[in-house]
């Protein structure tokens, strides 16, 4: 069974305010991310402040609350924080979403290495372009989309489908050896 809650990840008090109140989970899905694409020039204090805080602070206080849940019902589980390809290369005119997506995996393998006494997996996913609300403009403009298109080697844009598969593996048994693992979902774009 899957349950979802409605609450501004933004508000440590309101997260833990929220995860006091429901059965600790045996799965946390953390997919709070935003992301505001300009050049490293003309990037604003408010757009580095907005995408550190949703993307980076934000997923560490809902692990956190999530994990003491677990921890203070003695209860394994899985954490997955959904990162992106971005948090292990460089892309250009996306330096502060890059930075919070190296920043997603570096937290992901500290609190593997913390929780996995508690029998908590924390993994991330890692996804590549997906047509998504967020993705829609930028997908939209013809230039970038080919861009994009010639970096994805199986040839497509990614569907929120095409995570589901990897979301249940990490969050079922038969990943029940991986913790501090990256699971890329980016159709060869890392690969070279």
């Amino acid at each position: 069974m899957a349950d979802g809650i409605s609450v501004d990840v933004l508000n440590p008090d309101a997260v833990r305010r929220e995860m006091d109140a429901v059965e600790p989970y045996d799965v946390l899905v953390n997919n709070a991310g935003t992301n505001r694409p300009r050049p490293f020039v003309e990037t604003t204090e408010q757009d580095f402040d907005l995408v550190m805080e949703l993307n980076v602070r934000a997923t560490y206080f809902v692990a956190q609350a999530a994990s003491r849940r677990m921890i203070a019902a003695n209860k394994a589980g899985s954490i997955i924080n959904i990162s992106s390809q971005a948090g292990s290369i460089g892309m250009a005119g996306r330096s502060t979403y890059t930075i919070s997506k190296f920043a997603v995996e570096g937290m992901t393998k500290v609190l593997a290495l913390e929780l996995a006494t508690h029998g908590i997996r924390v993994n991330s996913l890692c996804p590549t372009f997906i047509e998504t609300e967020m993705t829609r403009s930028a997908l939209a403009e013809p230039k970038f989309r080919e861009f994009v298109l010639s970096r994805i080697r199986l040839g497509r844009l990614g569907r929120v489908e095409d995570l589901m598969g990897a979301a249940v593996f990490l969050a079922s048994d038969a990943s029940a050896l991986m913790t501090g693992s990256s699971l890329v979902v980016d159709g060869g774009w890392t690969a070279g």
